[in-house]
């Protein structure tokens, strides 16, 4: 909260450059949602300077390239692309899918950024809440937006546990964290001119900037301290604790199933 060294050796005032000086993610390949601005754009940057293949899965594909183009201009060796995703359309992720395997391209980090705050409540294409679909999948009975906004993040971290159960129960050698990135006066508060005002004001006393919002993304990405550890949260760049909900097992089981029938009523096949 105070800006104080964790264990990792980093805090709340770390940059992503920072966690990640010196590391090489050379011959990885990472796709990154969300990456056409704000922390997406800066974590995007990060890897691809650490030599991470970078894939932009994003909606606003002008913004996208004007993105790629000035990660180019200042790293002319960073090997980035662009491809077209709405998350909150499951026919888009499922073109999205097919539209990777065909490239032939490895995937060795999959970070989920993309997401909304608060908009006036909306549908999806699947008739879905949207910030619901977009952050998570899923339909939520609370419309207030602050309260549907923190039940899709809840979502996250439920969904990254019962990943990671899964995965080890398989056997397989992948792991699934949740990393809470602070807030961040980007376009993320778009939806509402009051939090923008008050976040452009005080902002920068309370608030953390792009390049610190990006560090936890980074750490949990490419931090040789974290190889191994899976289903678990981290904020400022250190493991932390999270709400009972957070860690409750069956909750997270029962959202997972919920969200594989959901998509399977929309999209037969897609699971």
């Amino acid at each position: 909260m105070f800006g104080l060294t964790g264990p990792s050796g980093f805090s709340r005032f770390s940059t992503a450059e920072e966690v990640t000086h010196g590391i090489d993610g050379s011959g990885l390949t990472a796709i990154v949602t969300g990456a056409s601005s704000g922390i997406g754009t800066e974590t995007a940057r990060v890897l691809a300077l650490r030599g991470v293949h970078v894939v932009m899965a994003i909606r606003n594909m002008p913004a996208g390239r004007e993105v790629k183009e000035a990660i180019l201009k200042q790293n002319p060796t960073a090997k980035i692309d662009a491809m077209e995703l709405d998350v909150s359309s499951i026919a888009s992720v499922n073109s999205f899918v097919s539209d990777y395997k065909s490239s032939g391209l490895p995937l060795n980090i999959l970070i989920n950024n993309a997401g909304i705050l608060a908009p006036p409540y909306m549908l999806s294409k699947d008739n879905m809440e949207l910030q619901f679909a977009t952050n998570h999948v899923g339909k939520d009975v609370m419309y207030n937006a602050l309260s549907a906004y923190g039940q899709s993040k809840l979502a996250n971290v439920l969904h990254a546990n019962e990943l990671a159960r899964r995965l080890k129960n398989d056997g397989a050698d992948i792991t699934a964290n949740s990393a809470n990135p602070g807030a961040i006066p980007t376009n993320i508060f778009r939806h509402h001119s009051l939090f923008s005002g008050l976040a452009s004001i005080f902002g920068r006393f309370v608030l953390k900037n792009v390049h610190q919002g990006a560090a936890t993304t980074c750490y949990v990405a490419l931090h040789p301290q974290v190889k191994g550890i899976s289903g678990k949260y981290f904020s400022n760049c250190n493991l932390d604790a999270t709400s009972s909900q957070a860690n409750d097992a069956q909750l997270a089981e029962k959202l997972w199933n919920f969200t594989e029938n959901l998509i399977k009523e929309n999209h037969p096949g897609s699971c």
